[in-house]
């Protein structure tokens, strides 16, 4: 046994095991995100409840079971309730979700199982999703097509295609918004500011001002066409309704034009549910929120994240490899490259909402708000570059991330042995020449490694960003198609500000929980899917330039 323990064996046991249960937490933890997140999208079974309150009233209640869980019996009655026949230690509590907002105090309610007098599970109860005041449940009853009730022989067909005609429509003006309407208001105001700058220049001649409000009027001509056009298509999708019978056994008129899909949850085969699990996770992906962010997708906190990784990942690359190789490279041995390089190490624990605030201070307030007097004096006072963006974040992230491409950077050249750069200048090539094509791509492996370890810590952080760009909702996205279609200084969403707002700023928070889960779930992938990538492409220069090393 003494020889076992001075062999070393068990640490090494010791140190695989932890290792081993270290993955395992992690999977776990992964395991457990995944399934609250994505278990939200699959549809859940209607049930529909003939209850009883405490004063002996029958009502019945419409909804789907969200929770459930055991109440001692004594606590019940601490609380004032009585009930009609004995129970035992325990009573069951239901938590269920209702929805049909505008007439119910509560989207979610606990019911107590001794106030059950019946359950079922009709098959024509329908699920309509809207787009305000979450969803509703009830029985279609009519359609009503402008103005006038129809009757139907197959209602819930009828339903379905109104439905999609209404969506239909309402996407066409949703595209003509964002699109023609969106750039012609782009257009308006690049003239403004253009008449702006010229009245400040002193250069606004009858010619210019005749020539902008020619172009003026041809963009309002134009505006006046594209919003005759939008609202067409507006009261065209509003212009019908439904009849719905709700579980207060009322007729509501619903607008057809807030609906955005019907399903009858209860008549699904599990095939059926496979393929409406797809389609819900579809639409979380690529919808844009709605209802303070928490129903809808999260595509612009999608997109605005990957963005913003990607031009960190621009920005702090070139500044840590020459960083690095100055360093390395060029820099004398001796006690002030010494402190450079603690203070480098020493960067990297600083906390990151001290970057946010520096970001605030320097890049936003005195270097924007420079650049706005220098080059956007006609928009002031209102700030262009001078107001939190992209372009700030991006640059605040890669200060922040900086280090770690310098240190790894850094180990990848000190690995490299000098007999290659001594080869290479025996054979006349320059020191320049050896360090570009010799020293920096046998280093080219390690640089990526730092760029995965700042992609991973980026894509993460959330203070800074607070301070610097991200925001509970963006309008637009950094891109599109208005000149010059990249527009780094807009606010943009980002999925782990997206998280802190859905979680604990959020009205409704049962609601909210499980796309706290589903959106953790997909801040995850996306850091994953952005870490494989840099190691795909780490593993193809590593192959690459292996010859280098013999």
């Amino acid at each position: 046994m003494g020889k076992w323990f001075k062999s070393g064996s068990p640490w090494i046991w010791m140190t695989s095991g932890a290792v081993s249960v270290c993955l395992i937490a992690v999977l776990g933890l992964l395991l457990l995100i995944a399934w609250r997140g994505l278990s939200y999208f699959w549809p859940a079974d209607i049930y529909q409840w003939e209850m009883k309150n405490q004063q002996g009233e029958r009502y019945t209640l419409i909804g789907e079971v969200y929770d459930k869980e055991e109440v001692p019996t004594e606590r019940l009655l601490a609380a004032g309730h009585k009930f009609d026949t004995q129970v035992g230690e325990t009573v069951t509590r239901y938590l269920i979700k209702t929805g049909n907002r505008e007439f119910v105090s509560l989207d979610f309610r606990w019911i107590l199982a001794t106030n059950i007098i019946s359950r079922s599970q009709p098959k024509n109860i329908a699920v309509i999703e809207r787009s305000k005041n979450g969803d509703f449940y009830g029985y279609p009853v009519a359609i009503i097509e402008d103005g006038v009730r129809l009757t139907s022989q197959n209602i819930e067909a009828d339903f379905q295609a109104y439905i999609e005609r209404a969506v239909e429509l309402n996407d066409r003006a949703l595209a003509l918004q964002k699109g023609a309407i969106g750039s012609i208001n782009y257009e308006l105001e690049n003239l403004r500011l253009k008449s702006r700058r010229y009245e400040l220049d002193n250069a606004l001649t009858e010619s210019r001002k005749t020539e902008i409000e020619a172009e003026r009027a041809k963009l309002n001509a134009e505006y006046q066409l594209v919003e005759k056009e939008f609202f067409a298509l507006k009261n065209e999708a509003a212009r019908d309704s439904v009849i719905i019978r709700d579980m207060r056994g009322e007729e509501v008129v619903l607008k057809l034009d807030t609906l955005l899909d019907v399903t009858y949850a209860n008549r699904l085969s599990l095939l059926g549910k496979v393929g409406q699990w797809f389609i819900g996770v579809g639409k979380f992906v690529s919808d844009d929120p709605r209802e303070a962010n928490t129903e809808g997708g999260v595509f612009p906190a999608i997109f605005g994240t990957v963005f913003m990784v990607m031009l960190m990942a621009v920005i702090v690359t070139p500044f840590g490899v020459v960083a690095a190789i100055y360093l390395h490279e060029y820099a004398k041995k001796g006690p002030v490259t010494k402190m450079i390089r603690i203070a480098v190490i020493n960067l990297a624990g600083v906390p990151s909402i001290v970057y946010g605030v520096f970001g605030l201070g320097f890049f936003v307030y005195m270097f924007g708000g420079t650049l706005d007097q220098l080059f956007y004096p006609e928009a002031l006072p209102a700030p262009t570059f001078g107001s939190p963006g992209v372009i700030w974040s991006a640059l605040t992230l890669a200060i922040l991330t900086l280090p770690v491409v310098i240190v790894s950077t850094e180990e990848g050249l000190s690995r490299i042995p000098s007999s290659v750069r001594q080869g290479s200048l025996a054979l006349g090539a320059t020191k320049a020449e050896t360090l570009w094509r010799i020293i920096i791509p046998m280093a080219s492996p390690a640089i990526m490694t730092g760029l995965i370890l700042a992609v991973a810590r980026a894509a993460g952080e959330v203070a800074p960003l607070m301070l610097v760009g991200v925001v509970k909702l963006a309008p637009t996205l950094p891109i599109d198609m208005n000149f010059p279609f990249v527009h780094l200084e807009r606010k943009f969403m980002h999925l782990g500000f997206h998280i802190y707002d859905v979680g604990f700023q959020s009205p409704n928070v049962e609601a909210a929980r499980p796309l706290v889960y589903a959106t953790s779930f997909l801040l995850v992938s996306v850091i994953v899917a952005l870490n494989l990538t840099a190691i795909g492409v780490r593993n193809h220069l590593r192959e690459k330039y292996r010859s280098l090393e013999h």
